[in-house]
């Protein structure tokens, strides 16, 4: 994907493995506001978290990088990336209601 560093970008990214009761959501929304993206986080069944997210070429790397890591308790065992058209209408970065 080729865009300049400043050009925002949207990553839509599902994460699979041991993330439900370890804090993951609440890493994500924490680490999204230190690095300044917008979105959202959220469980989806038992073993998958789905988090979208908008921002710079570089704050979207240093995301997908997080996410992808995890908190300590965590285990991350599958995570699946997508790029897809910013909307500008996210605001802020929250927690959605789990699916």
């Amino acid at each position: 994907m080729e865009t300049s560093q400043n050009e925002t970008i949207r990553v839509h990214i599902w994460v699979k493995g041991r993330v439900q009761n370890v804090g993951f959501r609440a890493f994500v929304e924490y680490n999204a506001l230190q690095i300044g993206v917008l979105g959202w986080v959220r469980n989806l069944g038992y073993d998958t978290v789905e988090t979208v997210a908008e921002g710079t070429k570089f704050q979207i790397d240093e995301f997908i990088q997080m996410t992808k890591q995890g908190p300590r308790a965590s285990r991350v065992e599958e995570a699946r990336v997508e790029y897809e058209e910013t909307t500008g209408m996210l605001e802020g970065f929250t927690v959605k209601r789990s699916m």
